[in-house]
């Protein structure tokens, strides 16, 4: 724990801590040594300890009493602070009492150690709190503070909110990116790390689409708003992290309820154990000593504390790898999550046409030349794949005629190429060697003779078998949809492994898909559907949950979603699977361990075998135990799958 990780109010309470532990150190050595109550003879004695021992209480507790009397004030009653307060304020009481009686002191060391140690139980808890919200923090700085917009022949600074789509706004280098948009002038290099986790940078020039909450990095740009700020990424996202806290877990709201009726009853039961054996017996003194430690071990601090740090850990730490959960309810729900439901085009995917095959191989360079000199003038998806793979520029002088339905005719001089499917070739005429694989196929010929063939397909992401490789490890189904036909999905399934596949669906076939697959799971199975975000956003609402994929610009992701993976990157699924298995495992490690301990001392307590010091430890110990455990939820993780878990 470095002292520069501290904000200026953790450093004070650190500060009183240390003060306030050295001051008692001293007291209680001497105390135990020398017998503070026997410095001074008379029925007073007991005023010397109880003064060196107030002035630490009050040093270390004056804001735990304060709290408790502005929230009895509010009705407030039982709550921890309340607790505190009897038990060491009883403790006190009852040392005077043994004092005045002429009996042995004892008391003030116990008050001061369980204020001092709860202290030390808030502290880690202020500090645990600290280093899940930076997390967290690190997207809330996305919210750019004014926009540059070009009005006339000036620049203003304005809210974002007041730019319209339409506008020019200007974004200089070092500044954040304030709205959705596309880039009309300039060349420059984006930094996304707080919206998806990349640490490169992405390179942007004219044409290029920009998200708000970027950082401009090198040079100026001017960019067209395509969303006004209410509408922008920048805006969805904050949303979402801001209203996270509020969809809590089972887990939470059966703390929160264990809470509202545990306090009260552990009051009337310590009262109860102080006043009936009291009467039987008329020793109040060890009775009340009983009852004070049934109070302090009793205080549910470890479970109200470290149940909900836990969940807000674990969403810090996915927040940090851009992965937004939309609350602890989703991260709790997502460790059962045993059926995983792919849609195939740009999740599975990268969603873009490549050339997977060039035939013959020996002819590669002669056939994507010539096929590029036919497409360089194409603004089809299969053409720009073809010219991009050539990477040269194409010759020029050819006059490019489009047969419909067939390719592209390229003639200069007595120059012909033909570039198309088998009807262009079977048109004019030209022999030609069938490819056999799958995807769409290109067929080139020129002067009349067949030069070669080039496959186009959609390549698959190169993680995708890793992925589901390990979803089928873990024992999760993993199944397919796709409107490609039976041929390229069966070909597809089988390359990366999923469980299984459904081939030639319509956008809404998806969910009825999905709905079968709900209706036959069991109760207990957990079915997530995970897209791109941009047309399935009615399956997404319908499974139990919804992964996005690449969400960043997606207004679909981000409202139809349970969890945006914000880098199109399938890597994020695992890794958010390890996180959420990680935070349930601490949640029950704490509620198992907090309960056990509790109710052990709190018998031995009842029964006078334990003293008020082992009672601290049942509730402080605890409470810092369970703390620093919830606190590993938030460490680094390895992206890739083949980490340890």
């Amino acid at each position: 724990m470095k002292a520069s990780s501290l904000s200026r109010k953790e450093r004070k309470n650190l500060i009183r801590i240390l003060v306030a532990l050295a001051m008692f150190i001293v007291v209680f050595a001497v105390d135990k040594t020398l017998v503070l109550g026997s410095v001074f003879e008379g029925p007073a004695a007991w005023v010397f300890p109880f003064c060196l021992y107030l002035l630490i209480y009050l040093l270390i507790g004056y804001d735990v009493l304060w709290r408790a009397i502005r929230n009895i004030a509010h009705g407030q009653v039982f709550d921890e602070n309340f607790l505190m307060c009897v038990a060491t304020l009883g403790a006190f009481a009852l040392a005077i009492y043994r004092g005045v009686s002429g009996l042995e002191i004892e008391g003030f060391d116990e008050a001061c150690a369980v204020l001092l140690f709860y202290q030390v139980g808030e502290f880690f808890q202020s500090y645990a709190t600290g280093k899940s919200r930076k997390s967290i923090s690190k997207l809330m700085d996305i919210r750019p503070d004014y926009a540059n917009v070009m009005r006339g022949d000036k620049t203003e600074r304005v809210d974002p909110s007041q730019v319209r789509i339409g506008e020019i706004i200007v974004v200089n280098p070092g500044e954040k990116v304030p709205l959705d948009g596309v880039v009309v002038s300039g060349v420059s290099a984006l930094d996304t790390k707080a919206l998806t986790g990349e640490s490169l940078p992405r390179d942007v020039e004219t044409g290029c689409e920009v998200i708000s909450g970027c950082v401009n990095l090198t040079s100026q740009l001017e960019v067209r708003v395509t969303k006004e700020f209410y509408d922008s990424t920048v805006s969805k996202i904050l949303e979402l992290v801001e209203n996270a806290s509020e969809q809590k877990s089972k887990a939470e709201n059966f703390i929160t309820k264990f809470a509202k009726y545990y306090t009260p009853a552990v009051v009337i039961i310590a009262l109860l154990l102080a006043v009936i054996p009291g009467l039987i017996t008329m020793d109040w003194s060890t009775w009340v000593y009983r009852a004070l430690s049934f109070l302090v071990v009793s205080c549910p601090c470890a479970l109200v504390i470290s149940i909900p740090l836990s969940f807000f850990a674990g969403i810090g730490a996915a927040s940090r790898y851009g992965i937004l959960i939309k609350g602890s309810n989703y991260l709790e729900k997502f460790n059962k999550a045993n059926i995983f439901v792919f849609d195939k085009t740009g999740t599975l995917t990268k969603g873009s046409f490549s050339v997977m095959k060039v035939s013959p191989e020996a002819d590669r360079d002669e056939i994507l030349r010539l096929a590029a000199i036919a497409e360089q003038d194409s603004g089809h998806p299969i053409a720009k794949s073809i010219v991009q793979c050539y990477g040269n520029t194409p010759e020029g002088g050819y006059t490019l005629t489009n047969e419909a339905g067939m390719g592209i005719k390229a003639v200069r001089g007595d120059d012909v190429i033909l570039c198309g499917n088998e009807k262009l070739m079977t048109e004019h005429g030209i022999p030609f060697l069938k490819e056999s694989g799958l995807g769409t196929v290109v067929y080139v010929a020129r002067k009349g003779r067949f030069v070669g063939s080039i496959l186009i397909a959609d390549e698959i992401k190169p993680e995708t078998k890793e992925v589901i490789g390990a979803l089928n490890g873990m024992g999760c189904k993993t199944v397919m949809l796709t409107g490609d036909n039976d041929a390229i999905a069966a070909d597809v399934a089988q390359k990366i492994g999923v469980s299984a596949y459904q081939a030639s669906l319509l956008p809404q076939n998806k969910v009825t898909e999905v709905e079968k697959l709900l209706a036959a799971k069991k109760e207990q199975d957990v079915l997530c559907f995970v897209g791109d975000g941009i047309n399935d956003a009615p399956v997404l609402m319908r499974s139990d949950i919804g992964i996005a994929m690449g969400g960043v610009g997606s207004d679909a992701a981000i409202e139809a979603s349970d969890i945006v993976l914000m880098r199109d990157d399938l890597r994020g699924i695992s890794l958010a699977k390890r996180i959420a298995k990680k935070t349930m495992a601490i949640v029950f490690q704490n509620i198992i361990f907090s309960i056990v301990i509790k109710v052990a001392i709190l018998i031995l307590s009842a029964f006078g075998i334990t003293n008020m010091w082992v009672a601290v430890f049942g509730d402080v110990g605890v409470a810092v135990l369970a703390i620093l455990n919830a606190m590993r939820v938030n460490s680094k993780y390895e992206k890739s799958e083949n980490a340890k878990k």
